[in-house]
């Protein structure tokens, strides 16, 4: 048996005829930059997110850095984040001139700490930034709490999250400011890059919409230092049918991770852990154990492909060096990294090859 990690041509062969007509709408009309299709979209993330403003972009990535400089973070500003996540969640802080400052991790639900969180804040500090990982929101009551009592912003990476829950609340909604990724290969994906950021904050929105186009006010006249972070319209003509099934699609990532536990339980693993007060929304399904590289080997062997997510945490990244960070600095996000290991995980795991996964495994 041969299984697909994500299912990207199955799902496209769902939407297939939605998809190519929406597009060759845009194509008919040749409205490829701002057109119709992204206020359309931006409309629709506002409704499924209850948050008031969505602005679309050109990728998770783009999402972060405007996100930060809407929030005016500046060179030698400090941001407090997780060692355990992608790198472009330090990556946008570092490309500003702002440090990133770690915070280990929660051994369940591999979420930054926050207990951790205080204990490193200075004079510096403007922002803390949670990352959802692996769909999962971190606990945001308790990061709300700190940030209040310190005067700091809190900037959601719910790259990996979008339409995840925290206390019935959706992830895009938790924060001063949110961010999302479109990648393909994400719970809602484009056909390309892709990305938005969400703010209920009027100011910060309008700020959001200049900066993604080279900060203008109006045509060829500049308020702010920007990007050219646009998202494409036939992106957005993507997403719209993608959205309209998506509620749909997350049910079935939920079922699927539901019977992924069920028929795992009891084997020598660790299972992911969901709080309580959380929904995921099953970006990964990830689990741990002690003899990966060999575990993942026999497993290529018998067509199950798996990934890590993530095998060198942040602090100990090379271009992260001139933090001054060492090994042994954040030990739980050290011992995740070397047993994490994520294994097929989208809507339409079947029953057989998840039997089939089980037991090899």
């Amino acid at each position: 048996m041969k299984i697909d990690f994500a299912n990207l041509q199955l799902q496209h062969q769902m939407y297939k005829d939605e998809i190519e007509t929406a597009v060759k709408n845009v194509m008919n009309k040749c409205n490829f930059i701002m057109g119709e299709e992204i206020d359309i979209l931006e409309r629709s993330l506002e409704k499924y997110t209850s948050v008031k403003y969505a602005i679309t972009c050109g990728s998770g990535t783009d999402a972060l850095l405007l996100a930060f400089m809407a929030a005016d973070i500046k060179p030698g500003d400090e941001i407090i984040t997780t060692p355990f996540t992608f790198i472009s969640t330090s990556e946008m802080i570092a490309l500003l001139g702002a440090k990133p400052v770690f915070v280990d991790i929660d051994e369940k639900t591999y979420n930054i700490d926050p207990a951790k969180i205080e204990k490193v804040i200075t004079l510096k500090t403007k922002a803390i930034l949670p990352v959802c990982l692996y769909g999962q929101p971190a606990d945001i009551d308790e990061i709300n709490k700190i940030a209040r009592k310190y005067n700091l912003k809190v900037i959601i990476d719910g790259a990996q999250s979008f339409g995840a829950e925290y206390k019935g609340i959706k992830d895009s909604a938790l924060g001063d400011i949110a961010i999302t990724s479109f990648f393909p290969a994400k719970p809602l994906g484009c056909y390309g890059d892709g990305g938005a950021v969400f703010t209920n904050d009027e100011l910060l929105a309008q700020k959001l919409r200049s900066l993604r186009i080279h900060g203008q006010s109006k045509r060829y006249h500049h308020k702010y230092i920007g990007l050219g972070a646009r998202l494409d319209t036939i992106q957005a003509a993507v997403l719209n049918v993608k959205l309209s099934h998506y509620q749909k699609d997350l049910e079935l990532r939920r079922e699927v991770a539901s019977r992924y536990t069920k028929v795992l339980s009891g084997k020598d693993l660790i299972l992911p852990y969901i709080a309580n007060d959380c929904n995921s929304a099953w970006a990964q399904y990830s689990i741990r154990l002690k003899n990966r590289d060999e575990i993942q080997t026999k497993l290529k062997e018998n067509g199950i492909p798996t990934a890590i997510h993530y095998p060198v945490p942040l602090h100990l990244q090379e271009c992260m060096s001139y933090l001054g960070y060492k090994k042994g600095d954040f030990p739980i996000s050290e011992i995740i990294s070397n047993e994490i290991m994520s294994i097929p995980m989208n809507p339409y795991v079947s029953d057989k090859e998840m039997k089939y996964i089980a037991n090899l495994l």
